[in-house]
């Protein structure tokens, strides 16, 4: 064989040798890949399983079917107080019972926390802190025909028809309460009936939660006119919320927490309101009727003049008639009203 030949192959065979040594130095370096420790699953509780609360129910609070569920639980800590799968009781008799002591997301749901329709004290449990229950009568006309039910809101409409000397009655009706929560209606403070579902039911009374200013006032207009109830769409909580951020009774601190923060939001959109109350009169509806209040007698003085006003003088009269002014030509005086609606 050519020395040529056999140099190039000896020289070949160095490389590769030096080359494989390299490779297995550099392979033996590397430490062996270890197989990554499995992160142990978490154990479940092996037990019976028990009715919690899915979400933080303040006193208060109806309960739904979305305010509970079933959950294993470590049989040495169940106590007699909890509701347990399987034993004797109607997960749909829990439906519409209202929160007495507050309970956290999680924690066991105790036959103490909640107070059924028609035990004692169910109606002061459903109240909101500072609340007041308040009983209105309706017909079926006033009260949407039996189409409300507890747990919804209403605005509260006041009508009535007020009576003057100088001509036909002005006749108004107006809204005093909004977004007011239903309690009962007669003496039902539940809307399913025992099949679970909605029963419309004709009622004679209404009872509704308002704040104590707010209850007095609907003390005084039942002595006024005739009450009527208008049912609120659920999506109008929205509107009342930016209505009290606009007009400025709500605030937000900055900074706050914003679990916190929606709680206090959600409290402010679900309270009833009695201001920026709106109205129409009998004119708004028919041209035939009228806008203004009626004139009354006036306590008449010295010279036929009102008692309230100096004779020969002008006074703005207490309804929409605007000023009114006395021409004495006579010993008659004439009245002259400017403006008013």
């Amino acid at each position: 064989m050519d020395a040529k030949k056999i140099a190039l192959l000896v020289g070949a065979l160095i490389i590769a040798g030096v080359t494989a040594f390299m490779a297995k130095n550099m392979f033996a370096g590397a430490g062996a890949p270890q197989a990554a420790a499995a992160a142990p699953a978490p154990q479940q509780p092996v037990g019976p399983k028990i009715l919690v609360a899915t979400r933080a129910l303040p006193v208060g609070t109806i309960i739904g079917p979305d305010s509970f569920r079933f959950q294993p639980w470590p049989k040495e800590l169940i106590q007699n107080a909890y509701y347990v799968e399987g034993q004797n009781f109607d997960m749909n008799s829990l439906n519409g019972t209202v929160v007495r002591t507050a309970v956290t997301a999680g924690q066991p749901i105790t036959q103490g926390a909640i107070v059924k329709p028609g035990d004692r004290g169910f109606l002061a449990a459903a109240l909101g802190p500072g609340m007041r229950a308040v009983t209105v009568p309706v017909s079926q006309q006033s009260g949407v025909a039996g189409f409300i039910f507890p747990g919804d809101r209403v605005d509260m409409m006041l009508t009535q028809s007020v009576e003057g000397e100088d001509g036909p009655a002005l006749r108004t009706s107006e809204t005093i309460i909004r977004n007011a929560r239903v309690l009962a209606t007669d003496q039902r403070t539940v809307s399913d009936n025992e099949e679970g579902k909605k029963d419309v039911k004709v009622f004679s009374t209404v009872t509704l939660e308002v704040t104590p200013r707010i209850a007095e006032k609907i003390a005084v207009a039942q002595s006024i006119g005739q009450i009527s109830l208008s049912l609120r769409s659920i999506a109008d909580n929205a509107s009342e919320l930016e209505r009290a951020i606009a007009s400025g009774d709500v605030k937000v601190p900055d900074g706050t927490d914003p679990k916190a923060e929606k709680q206090m939001l959600v409290a402010v959109a679900s309270r009833p309101v009695d201001t920026n109350t709106t109205f129409v009169t009998g004119a708004d509806v028919s041209r035939f009727q009228r806008r203004s209040v009626p004139r009354t007698a006036p306590a008449t003085g010295a010279r036929g003049a009102s008692a309230t006003q100096p004779a020969g003088g002008s006074a703005v009269d207490p309804g929409n008639r605007g000023p009114v002014v006395k021409v004495w030509r006579s010993a008659t005086p004439t009245e002259v009203t400017f403006g008013g609606k």
